[in-house]
């Protein structure tokens, strides 16, 4: 089983026509579907959240087999993240695209499920304390994407979850959780 890093690829990565688009449809709907779970699971597990059509990115290229994705698979297999609401793009141009390994909604929940499971309803936390504190090390909040984290707050605080509270820069605005 072949690892880019300390990530396990699918067997067909190793596959040459799956870094082709495939002009059969029934192969074209498998194809993509396949490349939208490896590219969800891969960010998820590295933690990222930007991929940019114009840089290098790992999934995008077999060294072993000599194959790459060309600029319009790359663009075919994230404009279907972005119809299913897993990604964003960023750009008008569609060069560069949020990844949401979880919706904004499903993100808003597993921050109410952390509030609740640690105790911390009625209190106050940072925004940084949130995508960096010792609270959240090891969970899915551990580097959270600054722009995803306010959305899935505003989300909260639209349900009547949380109160966002602006401080003097970004780095001190607080969120209180209501239970």
């Amino acid at each position: 089983m072949q690892r880019l890093g300390d990530f396990r690829l699918p067997p067909f990565f190793n596959y040459p026509p799956y870094f082709t688009l495939q002009p059969v449809r029934e192969t074209r709907e498998k194809q993509v579907q396949l490349w939208k779970d490896l590219i969800l699971d891969y960010c998820r597990s590295q933690k990222l959240y930007i991929i940019s059509l114009e840089e290098d990115f790992p999934l995008f290229s077999n060294p072993k087999i000599e194959r790459s994705l060309s600029h319009e698979a790359k663009e075919v297999f994230l404009a279907a993240l972005v119809n299913e609401g897993r990604a964003e793009w960023m750009d008008k141009g569609h060069k560069k695209c949020l990844i949401l390994w979880l919706r904004i909604q499903d993100w808003a929940n597993y921050i109410l499920n952390f509030v609740k499971d640690n105790g911390l309803e009625d209190s106050v936390m940072t925004v940084e304390e949130i995508r960096s504190g010792i609270e959240t090390r090891g969970t899915e909040l551990a580097g959270i994407d600054r722009g995803v984290l306010m959305r899935a707050l505003k989300l909260l605080e639209q349900k009547g979850k949380a109160a966002i509270f602006k401080g003097t820069s970004a780095d001190d605005e607080g969120v209180k959780f209501s239970a």
